[in-house]
């Protein structure tokens, strides 16, 4: 109905251009909160029925506990250093160890930098002065090690490359340091070395956006080599859209998704983006947004949809702890029918 009220179009689909997409997301997520009320299910069950999802699975938080890229006022060029406690039975001691490791985390950095460098930004990770990214790999290796995690706590990345492409097709690593001498800008080739070498190093399990939105080729070439090793997740490149998520599959551009609600602009498209990308063996991240409230629908749709996987910052300030509560609270109603992603991230469960 809403879709016809609109009636606005582009290449990739219903563009939302006549209400907006902010209205309508707010129509969509009213409907279907109403919906659970009116048959008495809780919420991440209603959405499971609608998607015709069996299985419910607590995912694995993604704790972005570093800040970079544009989200702080460093000079580290990548956006999000991020947590996984995969190694966990139960959401509950995944909190546990993502707190222990952040906490550990916020003691190293204290040590290194001084006090100010444990100051936190908009997603409450910790933004210390340095501009190696490799350095952000080695502070959160040893706040792992120091929590007694190695092993069972992994590490993702959100890139976020869009951010430092430039019209030379060149990946600017000091873009942040106005008029510089251009001796960090590399090719794509030279940024898909960078990060097989960081795999190779550290026990890195995601890189999110690696690649700026439109370097489809890049894509498909750090997919194709390193693919099966780690999932390569699109943000930038998919926007939750079904008709790029498409492309992408028949392309082979990356293997997972990162669910973002607001940015395609309604429960129903989010559920199609995500059943896409479940047949295609995808793996699935939902996701919050660096502006953020206290209200946590995103929680139920990971546990409704079995995403697998949710970021929604550190464990630290109330707009991102209300997720995580969320999901606390969750797991506690389940009680023994509760199932952790753990390991099975990527593919908690069979296509549906």
């Amino acid at each position: 109905m809403v879709q016809q009220l609109d009636g606005t179009v582009n290449e990739w689909g219903w563009c939302k251009q006549k209400l907006g997409a902010n209205a309508i997301l707010a129509v969509s997520l009213a409907v279907c909160k109403a919906g659970a009320h009116v048959k008495g299910i809780p919420l991440y069950k209603h959405i499971a029925n609608l998607a015709g999802n069996q299985k419910l699975v607590l995912p694995v938080p993604a704790f972005n506990v570093i800040n970079g890229g544009s989200h702080a006022g460093n000079k580290l060029a990548m956006q999000e250093f991020m947590i996984l406690p995969l190694g966990a039975s139960s959401f509950k001691e995944a909190m546990k160890m993502g707190a222990e490791v952040y906490h550990n985390l916020k003691s190293v950095i204290k040590k290194k930098y001084g006090q100010d460098a444990t100051n936190v930004g908009d997603e409450g990770g910790f933004a210390p002065n340095i501009q190696e990214n490799e350095e952000g790999l080695e502070l959160l290796n040893t706040a792992i090690a120091k929590a007694g995690y190695t092993g069972k706590v992994v590490i993702g990345m959100d890139v976020a490359a869009s951010e430092f492409y430039g019209p030379d097709k060149t990946y600017d690593l000091n873009f942040k340091e106005e008029g510089n001498d251009g001796s960090q800008k590399i090719s794509g080739d030279a940024l898909i070395d960078l990060y097989k070498s960081f795999v190779a190093k550290y026990p890195i399990v995601s890189i999110e956006d690696p690649f700026d939105q439109d370097d489809w080729e890049n894509y498909k070439k750090l997919t194709a080599e390193i693919g099966e090793q780690i999932q390569v997740v699109g943000d930038d490149l998919l926007v939750t859209n079904p008709k790029r998520v498409e492309k992408a599959i028949k392309g082979q551009a990356c293997n997972a998704l990162l669910l973002k609600v607001n940015q395609i602009g309604s429960v129903t498209e989010s559920i199609e983006a995500v059943k896409m990308s479940k047949r295609a063996g995808w793996g699935v991240m939902a996701s919050h947004r660096s502006g953020e409230t206290e209200d946590t629908f995103i929680a139920d749709l990971s546990v409704g949809l079995a995403t697998g996987q949710i970021k929604t910052g550190a464990p630290c300030r109330s707009e991102r702890l209300a997720k995580y509560n969320q999901l606390l609270r969750i797991e506690e109603e389940l009680g023994e029918g509760a199932v952790y992603a753990g390991a099975s991230f990527r593919t908690p469960v069979e296509p549906y």
